[in-house]
């Protein structure tokens, strides 16, 4: 595990100018999870303020966000932060790789009533989908999935060397670190990198993975394993 990592503090007035740039399309955003929350679990909050603070908390990423190339979200659930992206960095595309079928369902009536031409819904396992597009993606985006260990071999597959994931955590995160220690060149990473940020008196953290070397062949394992036997261990 690295000594020391560089902080990040994405400034207030920078992620206010974001969402202000995009207010209207983002404010029907809001309006469209807390409708279809009826539907599906898409969001924990179904209340729009609440679920304007997540659109907050994603909005942070977007410092990292570049103007092109091709990004998946996993396990993104309404869309969060994948979403949230596509309305601000139109020239993006985006994959919202979701593997409940309701949920992609939902998720591609959101991106025609958003008009998101650079959004695409892949519902599938991210095991699949390495398969079809192994390391094909330049970043790759994730909120809420798991252990972090676990997310970055979902990841490691679906990202060209080069490329970066932007993992959101919690307090958590420092735990999970400690788990994983020094080994994350076992998936061709680089050792992690802690942003930190805070959101209405949360401490909360962005991990940055750069993926300096090609993912090992034996990953993506089947379906499952990734959570029931670590990699690290």
């Amino acid at each position: 595990m690295p000594g020391s990592f560089p902080e990040y503090r994405l400034q207030s007035e920078d992620l206010l100018a974001e969402l202000q740039r995009n207010r209207e399309r983002i404010e029907h955003y809001v309006f469209l999870l807390a409708s279809f929350n009826e539907r599906a679990r898409l969001t924990g909050p179904t209340e729009p303020r609440e679920i304007m603070e997540h659109i907050r908390d994603c909005a942070v990423s977007l410092a990292f966000a570049p103007d092109i190339g091709a990004v998946v979200d996993i396990g993104t659930g309404g869309g969060l932060p994948g979403i949230v992206w596509a309305l601000c960095r139109p020239k993006l595309k985006i994959t919202l790789l979701e593997s409940v079928e309701k949920k992609c369902d939902i998720l591609e009536e959101m991106a025609r009533m958003l008009r998101l031409p650079n959004v695409e819904v892949a519902c599938a396992r991210s095991e699949a989908l390495s398969l079809e597009r192994r390391e094909s993606y330049r970043i790759a985006l994730s909120r809420g999935v798991g252990h972090l260990g676990v997310v970055a071999e979902y990841a490691s597959p679906l990202l060209g060397v080069g490329g970066f994931s932007y993992f959101f955590k919690g307090p958590k995160v420092a735990e999970e670190l400690r788990d994983v220690g020094d080994r994350w060149a076992t998936l061709g990473f680089d050792d992690p990198v802690i942003y930190p940020y805070d959101l209405d008196g949360k401490s909360l953290c962005l991990v940055g993975l750069e993926k300096t070397a090609p993912c090992p062949v034996k990953y993506p394992r089947r379906p499952g394993k990734a959570g029931k036997s670590p990699w690290w261990r």
